[in-house]
């Protein structure tokens, strides 16, 4: 129950449409950047590209599904990419295989790194 005088909680900052915006325009922004900066001596474009995306990744869920999508279509590709990303998940789908290989004794499956 709210009392007179107090102010409904706001959204986090994260969330707020103008800040979700600006990321997206500023991920997309260095995505475009990338091949310039790949130019240049070094594997500096590689890191440009990589920080654009996770900041669409972040503010668009259609780049989500995309990606989401990209990653069942080449599930080597993605599993690269979650393990160079250490995403949380990639993390316990490794663990669960290797306790699975520890268990049963099985062979492990194939390798996609």
């Amino acid at each position: 129950m709210q009392c007179m005088g107090q102010t409904p909680p706001s959204r986090p900052p994260a969330h707020h449409p103008a800040l979700r915006t600006a990321t997206l325009v500023v991920g997309v922004l260095l995505i475009l950047l990338a091949p310039v900066v790949g130019v240049l001596p070094g594997p500096g474009g590689i890191f440009v590209f990589a920080g654009g995306l996770v900041l669409v990744l972040r503010s668009s869920r259609w780049a989500r599904l995309r990606w989401a999508r990209l990653k069942r279509h080449y599930p080597r590709f993605g599993h690269l990419a979650d393990r160079v990303m250490r995403r949380p998940s990639a993390l316990r789908r490794h663990a669960r295989e290797q306790a699975r290989i520890r268990e049963a004794g099985a062979q492990p499956a194939a390798r996609l790194d």
